[in-house]
């Protein structure tokens, strides 16, 4: 049963599109299995970059079948507008199967997403603003519309009027806006109906099927495991699973037919959006890694926070997700440092904390104590084996490997698809 699930350790942007694509040409099936287009990934093959949103990164390999299960939201638009700019780069998108228990984003959704941020002020969780997070609470709140709900135009029409009995009652008497009048989200929504067909699958059925087939799924996570809605930074988190459990949840496969969890770790730590990150800069070490690692979001265009890396944090990953591997990425983004400050522990009231502390306030006090490593300067960006690495940058990843608490299979070196140092095969 090679199922695998492929997830960020930290607060997500660790490189897990690099990561995925890198696999995507030795397994048969790649799945998202939560989050919507909130959660970007870019991909570099040869000279080409991609930036992916909501769809698989494994659409770019020809011989995989992309699968949006049923844990994801979907904007059609959005989802069109993707599809449409890789099929205009040459790019064959016939294969993507989407589940029809999927939840869709509807217009209404983005429009409360908008202005329940900016009446939140100072106060604001940092959302992207696409919808994401209204659209599972309609899920949770049962007035959510599916992809299979618009191949029936009665219960479409039904449940699109009931969820804006009380959004529009919001809308007025709160934020003073306009109501918005069901009829015209129901032609909007029905207009995807057609294109969106071809697609639409009983994709818990197709990916326990491949399985027992022995075919080779991979499960991808978008965002990170500290954006987890119970297991991250609350509130400061998506409103969804991105953990291992969520590939379980977010596609109908149970736990037993996943055969290993690989946590992606980036050799430094960034986050975007608000809430606590213990080991931020805001000096020109901070500026540095920004600008040399290209930190910026690949969905939203905002600056990434960055900061050095956090074994804490790992550790935590390693746990709540039972990692049996860690891809650490951007390792050549720390050439140039004499000396790299990594945080083991977190100093909270006085006292050495060396676990991630389960109080949101413990967690807001928190300051890092540092364990300096000694850096390197040479250019590692063509490095084939890990002998190949500067003595200081093969201490600094078995010093990282030893604090994580899992074995580090794969390295990333540079931005590009052959830049990946590969010691234990995840096949």
């Amino acid at each position: 049963m090679p199922a695998l699930v492929l997830l960020g350790a930290q607060w997500g942007d660790e490189g897990k599109g690099k990561a995925t694509d890198l696999l995507g040409g030795s397994v048969d099936y790649v799945v998202r299995y939560q989050g919507g287009n909130n959660a970007g990934h870019t991909v570099v093959v040869g000279d080409q970059k991609y930036a992916l949103h909501l769809l698989p990164s494994g659409i770019l390999s020809p011989e995989c079948t992309p699968v949006i299960g049923n844990g994801v939201v979907v904007d059609p638009s959005v989802l069109f507008s993707e599809l449409n700019g890789l099929n205009e780069r040459g790019v064959d998108t016939s294969k993507l199967l989407i589940s029809g228990n999927a939840h869709i984003i509807t217009p209404y959704n983005v429009t409360v997403d908008k202005v329940t941020e900016r009446f939140l002020g100072k106060r604001k969780i940092g959302t992207t603003g696409r919808g994401i997070g209204p659209t599972y609470a309609d899920k949770i709140n049962r007035v959510g519309i599916r992809i299979q709900d618009l191949y029936d135009e009665s219960i479409l029409t039904q449940k699109v009027e009931a969820a804006l009995d009380g959004k529009n009652q919001l809308l007025t008497k709160v934020f003073n806006r306009r109501a918005i009048e069901a009829g015209k989200v129901v032609e909007e929504l029905l207009s995807y109906a057609d294109r969106l067909k071809p697609y639409v699958a009983d994709t818990v059925l197709v990916l326990n099927r491949a399985l027992e087939d022995d075919k080779v799924v991979l499960f991808e996570g978008g965002q990170g495991t500290l954006l987890d809605i119970d297991h991250g930074t609350y509130p400061f988190v998506t409103s969804s699973n991105p953990t291992a459990g969520g590939a379980c949840t977010g596609t109908g496969v149970g736990p037993t037919k996943i055969s290993r969890v690989i946590g992606i770790l980036k050799a430094y730590t960034t986050r975007v959006g608000s809430g606590p990150f213990p080991t931020e800069l805001f000096d020109e070490d901070g500026e540095a890694l920004r600008r040399i690692g290209g930190e910026r979001g690949v969905t939203t265009g905002r600056d990434r926070r960055c900061g050095w890396f956090d074994a804490v944090i790992a550790r935590y990953a390693t746990r709540v997700n039972g990692l049996t591997d860690f891809f650490l990425t951007k390792l050549d983004v720390l050439t140039g440092w004499e000396q790299i400050p990594v945080c083991v522990a977190y100093e909270i009231d006085g006292k050495r904390v060396e676990e991630l502390p389960y109080s949101q306030t413990d967690f807001h006090h928190a300051k890092p104590i540092y364990e300096i490593l000694p850096g390197w300067s040479e250019d590692i960006t063509s490095a084939k084996s890990f002998s190949d690495l500067p003595k200081n940058a093969q201490n600094y990843v078995k010093a990282l490997e030893e604090m994580s608490g899992a074995p580090i299979s794969a390295i990333g070196v540079g931005p590009g698809r052959d830049e990946t140092i590969e010691i234990n095969s995840f096949l």
